[in-house]
């Protein structure tokens, strides 16, 4: 689980990003530290990890022009 971890470094980003992404880091820490080891707590790092990449593409996300969807 701990290889996990690394993926959910904020202090890179800018600001606007660390504020969504940091939660999830600091969740993720939590469970990583309270959690047996074991398959089931890799999967809920992992899930947590992708719903972190939703938040982030969620604040970077422009619509595309209507001319490209036609």
């Amino acid at each position: 689980m701990d290889a996990l971890l690394q993926f959910f470094a904020y202090e890179h980003l800018p600001p606007h990003l660390q504020s969504v992404s940091k939660p999830f880091g600091d969740m993720a820490r939590k469970l990583a530290a309270e959690l047996p080891a074991n398959p089931e707590s890799t999967t809920a790092l992992r899930k947590l990890l992708e719903a972190k990449d939703c938040a982030v593409r969620a604040v970077l996300f422009k619509p595309l022009p209507s001319y490209v969807m036609d």
